[in-house]
């Protein structure tokens, strides 16, 4: 009797260390695969550095919140969940490009994949509207700018929302009108609790609207220097998958280092290349978005500076 009660005592503990490592292999697991359980959409950072890893493009700054609304049955919540845990060479792709396509159709109208059901209104509207056609309207120009300097603490959905206060604040984007601008009117924007925008970054647009009285001195017009880069004519890609669209471009570097140069502030590759795709200087939407023939149409017509 005493040598099987020790061998039960053996085989209970050695199930018990079983249990234990196979409880810490599962924490390990999940700990390593946390950010891919979480989107990064839905994750808040206000670290520069965050700025390799994060998109500060439209196209990856998705609010979706599928994982986080609570009226998601849990069973799509485990699926999507494992679907990003999955290697990509693993996942099924006719699949998840059902389900993006599923996702991005509001209304029959078919859009960019990272335009979903959970899409704000104010971020499908810029997209349906704005993102990705040719501007040339300084105004228009040093507005896109600030806005994408902005994505360092705010994503697309956040900055639209505060759009209007911004042209307030900003007197409109006038360059001539906001490099004017001294330390009292910076200080009444960084108070403003609506708009909720730290000093420096008021600052640094403010900065920014004196470099660009510069370059329109020297170019005739901001929409001239920037338009120049591209031969003043968009460069048209043909993506066809959201993971195609590139954080930034050789193209996006060269500009940037040439904006730092001319003292701009906030103008990093991936900012730049935010803009041009805000501004129409690229097109990125995918080939299968109502908005991609739109866009390249215009991007046919012949450089005009508005």
């Amino acid at each position: 009797m005493s040598k099987q009660y020790t061998k039960k005592q053996a085989l209970d503990k050695s199930k018990n260390i079983s249990s234990e490592n196979e409880k810490q292999h599962t924490y390990n697991f999940f700990s390593k695969n946390r950010k891919k359980i979480y989107p990064i959409g839905l994750q808040r950072t206000c670290s520069p550095l965050s700025l390799s890893s994060l998109s500060l493009s439209l196209s990856q700054n998705s609010t979706d919140s599928s994982l986080t609304d609570p009226s998601t049955p849990l069973d799509q919540k485990i699926s999507f969940t494992v679907q990003l845990i999955a290697p990509m060479q693993r996942r099924d792709p006719k699949a998840v490009e059902h389900s993006s396509s599923n996702d991005s159709c509001q209304e029959g109208t078919r859009r960019c994949n990272w335009i979903t059901k959970n899409s704000d209104k104010v971020y499908v509207q810029f997209h349906d509207e704005c993102w990705g056609a040719p501007v040339y309207d300084d105004n228009q120009l040093f507005e896109l700018l600030a806005m994408c300097g902005l994505l360092m603490d705010f994503n697309w959905t956040e900055i639209l929302k505060r759009r209007q206060l911004l042209r307030q604040a900003f007197a409109g984007f006038d360059p001539k009108n906001v490099a004017k601008m001294g330390e009292k009117e910076i200080s009444e924007i960084a108070s403003n609790k609506e708009l909720t925008l730290a000093e420096t970054r008021a600052r640094c647009i403010v900065d920014n609207a004196k470099c660009i009285t510069k370059v329109a001195r020297e170019y005739g017009s901001f929409g001239s220097y920037m338009w120049e880069y591209v031969s003043f004519k968009p460069m048209i890609n043909k993506f066809r998958h959201p993971r195609n669209v590139p954080l930034r471009s050789p193209k996006a570097e060269v500009i940037s280092k040439d904006l730092v140069r001319r003292g701009f502030r906030f103008v990093g590759p991936v900012i730049v290349y935010s803009f041009m795709q805000a501004a129409g200087m690229t097109i990125d939407h995918l080939v299968g978005c109502f908005r991609y023939e739109e866009c390249v149409n215009l991007a046919e017509r012949p450089w005009r500076h508005v």
